[in-house]
């Protein structure tokens, strides 16, 4: 495929920016400025930012506990997505959602979601909304090695098959459900294959190649928009963190994670393969960074001094009315 400079650029400003992101996520976790629970993307951004790439604000995504990476290359403000996970009433969901209830409808984000497979079952609602509207708009829903294997995934991915849907399911296995090995839990050799068992076209990739994620993302959202149906895509990823912040992953085998980090790092890849094709200068990327650099910070410095919610808001928003 022809690649544009221009759309080389967004592909890795948008990879780097959450990997930056998250770094900071971690480190502002551990000074004790954000609550709760932190899932680091690092490593996986080349899925998400892949995937996104096909899509609109009007397709939508679903995520997991895992979502910043996700909500990064749907569009979301990375400066009102600091100040959500800081827990500020300016952040996008008033600071009420916090990391892994991030959203915004607005860019077709339909949410983080700390039930391990909850995405797939509301994309399937939001594909069927798509079809019966006839607007051409796809969902994806994102998941790991783990969810797989939940029951309201398998039904999903069934229901999606049955009806037909412009769903896309990602099954980003990074060989850990979190401390438990892919190999041990998943009663398969290949999740891809297990999805197609279902009467879905699916493919494998390697998760650290954008450009493999990429191209086969964009077969199958066209298959969807033009009346094909579901899919699956199994994309083969590492994670370079723990489950959650503070995971002492001793888990892993000696020297994994030196080990992944030296050859599976897909922004390491992506800047060999730009720059060795002389498709984009070093110095572009560098430039770059120190870009999103001074963004991160200043989305830091704009969630410290951000309000908190005023007590009266715990009230607001907790019920619907049609």
């Amino acid at each position: 495929m022809h690649y544009s400079p221009a759309f080389l650029v967004d592909a890795y400003r948008t990879m780097k920016t959450i990997r930056l992101f998250e770094e900071r996520c971690i480190l502002e976790f551990e000074r004790g400025n954000i609550p709760g629970f932190v899932h680091a993307y690092n490593g996986q951004e080349a899925v998400a930012v892949g995937v996104c790439m096909h899509l609109s604000d009007s397709d939508v995504i679903g995520s997991t506990h895992r979502g910043h990476g996700h909500c990064i290359a749907k569009g979301c403000d990375v400066i009102a997505m600091m100040k959500e996970i800081m827990g500020k009433a300016t952040g996008l969901c008033k600071g009420k959602g916090g990391s892994m209830h991030i959203a915004d409808f607005d860019k077709g984000m339909l949410g983080a979601n700390a039930i391990v497979g909850g995405a797939p079952p509301l994309c399937n609602g939001a594909a069927l909304s798509a079809k019966t509207l006839g607007t051409k708009n796809v969902a994806v829903s994102f998941g790991g090695d783990g969810s797989s294997n939940q029951g309201t995934v398998m039904e999903a991915l069934n229901l999606a098959v049955v009806l037909q849907l412009p769903h896309i399911f990602v099954v980003e296995n990074n060989g850990y459900g979190e401390g438990t090995g892919a190999r041990y839990a998943v009663g398969c050799e290949s999740i891809g294959a297990r999805t197609a068992a279902f009467g879905m076209p699916a493919a494998t990739v390697d998760g650290t190649d954008f450009f493999a994620v990429y191209e086969q993302a964009g077969k199958f959202v066209e298959l969807a928009r033009n009346g094909g149906g579901p899919s699956a895509i199994e994309a083969d990823v590492v994670r370079f963190d723990g489950h959650f912040i503070g995971d002492p992953q001793l888990y892993r085998g000696k020297d994994e994670l030196k080990t992944i980090k030296e050859t599976r790092d897909c922004l390491k890849k992506f800047r060999a393969r730009v720059t060795g094709e002389n498709w984009l200068k070093a110095e572009q990327l560098d430039e770059m960074d120190a870009e999103i650099a001074a963004l991160i910070e200043r989305a830091v410095e704009e969630g410290m001094n951000a309000p908190l919610p005023e007590p009266a808001a715990l009230f607001a928003d907790v019920y619907a009315s049609y």
